[in-house]
Protein backbone atom coordinates (compact mmCIF):
# COMPACT_ATOMS: atom_id res chain seq x y z
CA UNK A 1 0.00 0.00 0.00
CA UNK A 2 1.59 3.58 -0.68
CA UNK A 3 0.40 6.83 0.63
CA UNK A 4 -1.27 9.70 -1.84
CA UNK A 5 0.99 11.50 -3.25
CA UNK A 6 2.33 14.24 -1.54
CA UNK A 7 2.22 17.96 -2.49
CA UNK A 8 4.74 19.12 -4.41
CA UNK A 9 6.58 21.49 -1.44
CA UNK A 10 6.09 18.37 0.58
CA UNK A 11 7.20 15.91 -1.14
CA UNK A 12 10.81 17.71 -2.21
CA UNK A 13 11.47 17.92 0.71
CA UNK A 14 14.63 15.35 1.16
CA UNK A 15 13.74 11.83 3.31
CA UNK A 16 16.25 9.05 4.30
CA UNK A 17 13.70 5.82 4.32
CA UNK A 18 14.33 4.66 8.60
CA UNK A 19 10.74 2.79 8.26
CA UNK A 20 9.66 -0.40 6.52
CA UNK A 21 8.21 0.08 3.30
CA UNK A 22 4.60 -0.39 4.43
CA UNK A 23 3.14 1.87 6.84
CA UNK A 24 2.61 0.77 10.32
CA UNK A 25 -0.22 -1.33 10.56
CA UNK A 26 -3.67 -0.11 11.96
CA UNK A 27 -5.98 -2.93 13.86
CA UNK A 28 -8.76 -3.59 15.79
CA UNK A 29 -8.82 -3.31 19.34
CA UNK A 30 -12.46 -5.44 19.43
CA UNK A 31 -12.42 -6.47 23.60
CA UNK A 32 -12.11 -3.17 24.49
CA UNK A 33 -14.64 -1.41 21.70
CA UNK A 34 -17.69 -1.05 24.18
CA UNK A 35 -21.19 -2.56 22.77
CA UNK A 36 -24.08 -0.57 21.25
CA UNK A 37 -25.75 0.53 24.18
CA UNK A 38 -28.82 1.39 22.28
CA UNK A 39 -30.14 2.62 18.81
CA UNK A 40 -30.26 5.96 19.55
CA UNK A 41 -26.06 5.87 20.55
CA UNK A 42 -23.78 5.35 18.06
CA UNK A 43 -21.17 2.38 17.36
CA UNK A 44 -17.52 2.75 18.74
CA UNK A 45 -15.09 1.51 16.82
CA UNK A 46 -11.17 1.21 18.22
CA UNK A 47 -8.31 0.52 16.51
CA UNK A 48 -4.19 1.13 16.75
CA UNK A 49 -1.82 2.38 14.77
CA UNK A 50 1.50 0.34 15.24
CA UNK A 51 3.84 2.87 15.33
CA UNK A 52 6.41 0.10 17.59
CA UNK A 53 6.33 -2.11 14.33
CA UNK A 54 7.03 0.41 12.29
CA UNK A 55 11.16 -0.03 11.76
CA UNK A 56 13.16 -2.83 11.58
CA UNK A 57 15.58 -0.53 13.71
CA UNK A 58 16.45 -1.35 17.41
CA UNK A 59 12.93 -0.56 19.66
CA UNK A 60 10.42 0.70 16.61
CA UNK A 61 8.52 3.72 17.77
CA UNK A 62 7.21 7.40 16.71
CA UNK A 63 10.89 9.03 16.72
CA UNK A 64 12.27 7.18 13.69
CA UNK A 65 9.49 8.77 11.85
CA UNK A 66 11.15 11.94 13.02
CA UNK A 67 14.65 10.62 12.23
CA UNK A 68 13.68 10.64 8.01
CA UNK A 69 13.68 14.38 7.53
CA UNK A 70 16.78 15.12 9.78
CA UNK A 71 18.81 12.44 8.59
CA UNK A 72 19.97 14.10 4.71
CA UNK A 73 21.34 16.85 7.30
CA UNK A 74 23.13 14.50 9.32
CA UNK A 75 24.78 12.95 6.37
CA UNK A 76 24.97 16.52 4.58
CA UNK A 77 28.59 17.92 3.90
CA UNK A 78 27.41 20.97 5.24
CA UNK A 79 24.88 19.99 7.84
CA UNK A 80 22.96 23.11 9.08
CA UNK A 81 21.31 22.33 12.23
CA UNK A 82 23.92 20.53 14.20
CA UNK A 83 24.25 22.97 17.21
CA UNK A 84 22.41 22.87 20.86
CA UNK A 85 19.31 25.25 20.36
CA UNK A 86 20.88 26.99 23.75
CA UNK A 87 23.98 28.58 22.12
CA UNK A 88 23.86 32.27 21.49
CA UNK A 89 26.63 32.30 18.26
CA UNK A 90 26.15 28.77 16.52
CA UNK A 91 29.16 28.04 14.75
CA UNK A 92 27.65 27.84 11.32
CA UNK A 93 27.30 24.41 8.85
CA UNK A 94 29.84 21.69 9.79
CA UNK A 95 32.42 20.97 7.47
CA UNK A 96 32.20 17.64 6.27
CA UNK A 97 29.30 15.24 7.61
CA UNK A 98 28.64 14.67 10.99
CA UNK A 99 30.51 11.86 12.66
CA UNK A 100 28.87 11.76 16.48
CA UNK A 101 25.07 11.89 17.28
CA UNK A 102 24.68 13.50 20.37
CA UNK A 103 21.21 13.73 22.12
CA UNK A 104 19.21 13.23 25.21
CA UNK A 105 16.64 12.26 27.51
CA UNK A 106 15.44 10.96 31.01
CA UNK A 107 16.97 8.09 32.26
CA UNK A 108 14.43 5.42 30.28
CA UNK A 109 14.66 7.66 26.88
CA UNK A 110 13.07 5.99 24.08
CA UNK A 111 14.47 8.47 22.07
CA UNK A 112 17.87 8.09 23.08
CA UNK A 113 17.54 4.56 22.07
CA UNK A 114 15.95 5.48 18.54
CA UNK A 115 19.00 7.75 17.64
CA UNK A 116 21.82 5.32 18.67
CA UNK A 117 20.25 2.92 16.82
CA UNK A 118 20.10 4.78 13.92
CA UNK A 119 23.64 6.27 14.77
CA UNK A 120 24.70 2.30 13.84
CA UNK A 121 22.67 2.32 10.95
CA UNK A 122 25.06 5.13 9.44
CA UNK A 123 28.13 4.12 10.57
CA UNK A 124 28.20 6.98 12.82
CA UNK A 125 29.33 7.65 16.91
CA UNK A 126 26.64 7.92 19.13
CA UNK A 127 26.97 9.80 22.59
CA UNK A 128 23.53 10.59 24.92
CA UNK A 129 23.27 12.81 28.09
CA UNK A 130 20.59 10.87 30.44
CA UNK A 131 19.34 13.53 33.08
CA UNK A 132 19.01 11.78 36.75
CA UNK A 133 17.02 15.07 37.43
CA UNK A 134 13.99 14.41 34.51
CA UNK A 135 10.87 13.33 35.22
CA UNK A 136 9.70 10.94 38.47
CA UNK A 137 10.45 7.46 37.70
CA UNK A 138 13.97 7.40 38.63
CA UNK A 139 12.78 8.74 42.45
CA UNK A 140 9.94 6.79 42.63
CA UNK A 141 12.16 3.25 42.14
CA UNK A 142 12.48 1.38 45.01
CA UNK A 143 15.70 -0.10 43.12
CA UNK A 144 17.37 3.17 41.65
CA UNK A 145 19.99 1.12 40.87
CA UNK A 146 18.41 -1.59 39.10
CA UNK A 147 16.30 1.46 37.52
CA UNK A 148 19.40 3.26 35.75
CA UNK A 149 20.87 -0.14 34.20
CA UNK A 150 17.71 -1.61 32.83
CA UNK A 151 15.30 -0.94 30.43
CA UNK A 152 16.37 1.23 27.37
CA UNK A 153 19.88 2.34 29.58
CA UNK A 154 20.50 -1.71 29.19
CA UNK A 155 20.00 -1.06 24.92
CA UNK A 156 21.90 2.17 25.04
CA UNK A 157 24.84 0.53 26.20
CA UNK A 158 24.46 -2.93 24.09
CA UNK A 159 24.32 -0.68 20.81
CA UNK A 160 27.29 0.76 22.40
CA UNK A 161 26.44 4.17 22.68
CA UNK A 162 29.04 6.38 24.52
CA UNK A 163 26.17 7.16 28.28
CA UNK A 164 26.74 9.73 30.05
CA UNK A 165 24.58 10.53 33.24
CA UNK A 166 24.00 14.34 33.95
CA UNK A 167 23.49 14.50 37.67
CA UNK A 168 20.81 17.12 39.67
CA UNK A 169 21.80 21.05 38.59
CA UNK A 170 24.86 19.57 36.25
CA UNK A 171 25.19 23.11 33.67
CA UNK A 172 25.10 20.06 30.57
CA UNK A 173 21.48 19.54 31.21
CA UNK A 174 20.71 23.37 30.05
CA UNK A 175 23.21 23.76 27.90
CA UNK A 176 25.09 20.77 26.00
CA UNK A 177 27.49 22.90 24.06
CA UNK A 178 30.69 22.89 26.06
CA UNK A 179 30.44 18.86 25.09
CA UNK A 180 30.11 19.72 21.48
CA UNK A 181 33.16 21.69 21.95
CA UNK A 182 35.06 19.51 23.54
CA UNK A 183 34.13 17.10 20.49
CA UNK A 184 34.87 19.27 18.08
CA UNK A 185 38.53 19.70 19.76
CA UNK A 186 38.94 15.93 19.48
CA UNK A 187 38.05 15.88 15.92
CA UNK A 188 35.54 14.77 15.55
CA UNK A 189 32.14 16.10 14.17
CA UNK A 190 29.26 16.49 16.36
CA UNK A 191 25.22 16.45 15.58
CA UNK A 192 23.10 17.84 18.28
CA UNK A 193 19.40 16.28 17.98
CA UNK A 194 17.55 17.62 20.48
CA UNK A 195 15.61 15.40 23.15
CA UNK A 196 12.19 14.11 21.51
CA UNK A 197 13.58 15.48 17.83
CA UNK A 198 11.15 18.53 18.66
CA UNK A 199 13.34 21.19 18.80
CA UNK A 200 14.94 20.24 15.71
CA UNK A 201 13.42 22.61 13.22
CA UNK A 202 12.77 19.36 10.73
CA UNK A 203 11.00 17.48 13.94
CA UNK A 204 7.61 17.62 12.86
CA UNK A 205 7.93 16.45 9.36
CA UNK A 206 7.54 12.66 9.65
CA UNK A 207 4.14 13.00 11.57
CA UNK A 208 3.28 15.31 8.89
CA UNK A 209 3.86 12.09 6.23
CA UNK A 210 2.16 10.08 8.82
CA UNK A 211 -1.16 12.08 8.61
CA UNK A 212 -1.71 11.25 4.98
CA UNK A 213 -0.82 7.72 5.70
CA UNK A 214 -3.76 7.43 8.10
CA UNK A 215 -6.06 8.91 5.42
CA UNK A 216 -4.71 6.31 2.91
CA UNK A 217 -4.87 3.64 5.84
CA UNK A 218 -9.16 4.96 6.49
CA UNK A 219 -9.65 3.92 2.06
CA UNK A 220 -7.83 0.82 2.97
CA UNK A 221 -9.98 -0.43 5.66
CA UNK A 222 -13.26 1.06 4.53
CA UNK A 223 -14.43 2.21 7.89
CA UNK A 224 -18.33 2.67 8.81
CA UNK A 225 -20.16 6.01 9.77
CA UNK A 226 -17.60 8.86 8.53
CA UNK A 227 -15.29 6.51 7.09
CA UNK A 228 -12.70 7.97 8.90
CA UNK A 229 -11.10 8.26 12.33
CA UNK A 230 -13.01 11.14 14.23
CA UNK A 231 -10.87 10.73 17.08
CA UNK A 232 -7.39 10.31 17.46
CA UNK A 233 -5.76 10.06 20.81
CA UNK A 234 -1.67 10.41 20.76
CA UNK A 235 1.17 11.13 23.59
CA UNK A 236 2.03 14.33 23.76
CA UNK A 237 5.57 14.69 25.24
CA UNK A 238 7.98 17.12 23.46
CA UNK A 239 5.06 18.29 20.90
CA UNK A 240 6.39 17.44 17.60
CA UNK A 241 4.61 14.21 17.13
CA UNK A 242 1.16 16.02 17.87
CA UNK A 243 1.98 19.10 16.22
CA UNK A 244 3.31 17.07 13.06
CA UNK A 245 0.00 15.54 12.73
CA UNK A 246 -1.88 18.82 13.21
CA UNK A 247 0.16 20.14 10.33
CA UNK A 248 -0.62 17.27 8.11
CA UNK A 249 -3.99 17.15 8.63
CA UNK A 250 -4.94 21.20 8.28
CA UNK A 251 -2.60 20.01 4.85
CA UNK A 252 -4.78 17.13 3.86
CA UNK A 253 -8.08 19.15 4.69
CA UNK A 254 -7.05 22.53 2.45
CA UNK A 255 -6.21 19.99 -0.54
CA UNK A 256 -10.10 18.21 -0.31
CA UNK A 257 -11.12 21.72 -0.28
CA UNK A 258 -12.70 21.76 3.42
CA UNK A 259 -13.46 25.04 4.88
CA UNK A 260 -13.69 23.92 8.51
CA UNK A 261 -15.24 26.96 9.61
CA UNK A 262 -17.97 25.78 7.20
CA UNK A 263 -18.43 22.32 8.25
CA UNK A 264 -19.91 22.30 11.47
CA UNK A 265 -16.76 20.48 12.94
CA UNK A 266 -16.77 17.94 10.83
CA UNK A 267 -12.75 16.84 11.18
CA UNK A 268 -11.02 14.82 12.42
CA UNK A 269 -10.68 15.81 16.51
CA UNK A 270 -6.82 14.94 17.25
CA UNK A 271 -6.44 14.62 20.89
CA UNK A 272 -3.05 14.64 22.35
CA UNK A 273 -2.58 13.31 26.31
CA UNK A 274 -0.02 14.86 28.17
CA UNK A 275 2.30 12.85 30.43
CA UNK A 276 3.93 15.02 32.63
CA UNK A 277 2.31 17.66 35.12
CA UNK A 278 5.39 19.57 35.20
CA UNK A 279 3.94 21.97 32.70
CA UNK A 280 0.55 23.39 32.69
CA UNK A 281 -1.46 22.73 29.52
CA UNK A 282 -1.56 26.31 27.74
CA UNK A 283 2.57 26.16 27.97
CA UNK A 284 2.13 22.72 25.93
CA UNK A 285 -0.24 24.19 23.75
CA UNK A 286 2.11 27.09 22.43
CA UNK A 287 4.63 24.98 21.96
CA UNK A 288 2.25 22.33 19.87
CA UNK A 289 1.30 25.72 17.63
CA UNK A 290 4.45 26.26 17.11
CA UNK A 291 5.99 23.08 15.83
CA UNK A 292 2.80 22.84 13.75
CA UNK A 293 3.15 26.26 12.24
CA UNK A 294 6.64 25.93 11.59
CA UNK A 295 6.31 22.46 10.06
CA UNK A 296 2.98 23.49 7.77
CA UNK A 297 4.86 26.63 6.88
CA UNK A 298 8.03 24.13 5.58
CA UNK A 299 4.98 21.66 3.99
CA UNK A 300 2.89 24.41 2.15
CA UNK A 301 0.73 26.20 4.45
CA UNK A 302 0.62 29.57 5.84
CA UNK A 303 0.78 28.85 9.58
CA UNK A 304 -0.55 31.78 11.32
CA UNK A 305 -3.77 31.29 8.50
CA UNK A 306 -4.34 27.65 8.06
CA UNK A 307 -3.08 26.46 11.82
CA UNK A 308 -5.21 27.91 14.12
CA UNK A 309 -4.80 27.65 18.34
CA UNK A 310 -8.45 25.59 18.13
CA UNK A 311 -6.37 22.76 16.25
CA UNK A 312 -4.55 21.92 19.15
CA UNK A 313 -6.41 20.00 21.27
CA UNK A 314 -4.40 19.09 24.63
CA UNK A 315 -5.68 16.59 27.66
CA UNK A 316 -3.92 17.23 30.57
CA UNK A 317 -6.20 14.66 33.23
CA UNK A 318 -4.33 11.88 32.99
CA UNK A 319 -0.73 13.11 33.37
CA UNK A 320 -0.37 11.45 37.31
CA UNK A 321 1.41 12.19 39.89
CA UNK A 322 4.57 12.70 37.75
CA UNK A 323 6.56 12.23 34.40
CA UNK A 324 7.51 8.78 34.52
CA UNK A 325 5.62 8.05 37.62
CA UNK A 326 3.39 4.77 37.10
CA UNK A 327 0.53 5.33 39.27
CA UNK A 328 -2.41 3.36 40.17
CA UNK A 329 -4.81 4.29 37.08
CA UNK A 330 -1.89 4.38 34.68
CA UNK A 331 -1.22 0.72 35.63
CA UNK A 332 -4.50 -0.19 35.26
CA UNK A 333 -5.01 0.70 31.96
CA UNK A 334 -1.51 -0.97 30.91
CA UNK A 335 -2.80 -4.31 32.50
CA UNK A 336 -6.29 -4.36 30.58
CA UNK A 337 -4.39 -3.71 27.89
CA UNK A 338 -2.12 -6.32 28.33
CA UNK A 339 -5.13 -8.83 29.28
CA UNK A 340 -7.56 -8.03 27.09
CA UNK A 341 -5.86 -7.28 23.84
CA UNK A 342 -2.72 -9.24 24.26
CA UNK A 343 -0.73 -5.73 23.67
CA UNK A 344 2.09 -4.41 25.61
CA UNK A 345 2.05 -0.72 26.12
CA UNK A 346 5.09 0.98 27.40
CA UNK A 347 5.07 3.01 31.08
CA UNK A 348 5.39 6.57 30.52
CA UNK A 349 3.14 7.60 27.51
CA UNK A 350 1.05 5.15 25.71
CA UNK A 351 -0.29 3.71 28.72
CA UNK A 352 -1.18 7.10 29.66
CA UNK A 353 -2.65 8.07 26.05
CA UNK A 354 -4.68 4.45 26.97
CA UNK A 355 -6.30 5.62 30.06
CA UNK A 356 -7.25 8.53 28.60
CA UNK A 357 -9.28 7.09 25.29
CA UNK A 358 -10.72 4.31 27.37
CA UNK A 359 -11.78 7.48 29.52
CA UNK A 360 -13.31 9.24 26.60
CA UNK A 361 -15.36 6.39 25.35
CA UNK A 362 -16.49 4.84 28.66
CA UNK A 363 -17.50 8.37 29.74
CA UNK A 364 -19.50 9.05 26.60
CA UNK A 365 -17.34 11.87 25.46
CA UNK A 366 -16.31 10.63 21.86
CA UNK A 367 -19.44 10.24 21.13
CA UNK A 368 -21.22 13.29 22.17
CA UNK A 369 -19.70 15.24 18.93
CA UNK A 370 -20.68 18.17 16.98
CA UNK A 371 -22.74 16.19 14.92
CA UNK A 372 -24.72 12.62 16.04
CA UNK A 373 -22.99 9.98 13.59
CA UNK A 374 -24.00 6.21 13.40
CA UNK A 375 -20.88 5.10 13.78
CA UNK A 376 -17.67 6.98 15.62
CA UNK A 377 -14.11 5.97 14.83
CA UNK A 378 -11.35 5.53 17.20
CA UNK A 379 -7.73 5.61 16.89
CA UNK A 380 -5.43 5.42 19.70
CA UNK A 381 -1.40 5.53 18.22
CA UNK A 382 1.15 3.28 19.71
CA UNK A 383 4.21 5.21 19.98
CA UNK A 384 6.19 2.40 20.96
CA UNK A 385 8.72 2.48 24.07
CA UNK A 386 8.28 -0.96 25.55
CA UNK A 387 12.01 -1.25 26.49
CA UNK A 388 11.24 0.87 29.40
CA UNK A 389 9.52 -1.83 31.28
CA UNK A 390 11.98 -3.63 32.25
CA UNK A 391 13.26 -0.55 34.90
CA UNK A 392 9.65 -0.55 35.95
CA UNK A 393 9.34 -4.84 37.45
CA UNK A 394 9.17 -3.36 40.78
CA UNK A 395 6.02 -1.91 40.36
CA UNK A 396 4.37 -4.20 37.47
Amino acid sequence: MSIPLLPETFAQIPRYKILYSNPSPIHPLASISPPRVSPHHPLITIHAKREDHSSPLACAGNKYRKLEYIVPDILSQTPLYHSHENNPTPPGPLQGAATTLVTEGAIQSNHTVQVVALARKLGLQALILLHRGTGGGLAAASNKEAFQRSGNVQINHLLGADVRVCEYGDPLARDATPLLDELREAGQNPYWIPGGASLHPLGGLGYARAAFEIAAQEEELGLGGSRRFDYIFVACGSGSTVGGLVAGFKLLEKIKGLDVSKTNGETRKLVGILNSPTKPREYHEKRVLAFARRAGELIGLDGERDIRVEDVRLDDRFVGTAYGVLDGESKQALETMARTEGMVLDPVYTTKVARGMMHWVNKGEVAGSDKPLEQVNVLFIHTGGQAALGAYADVI
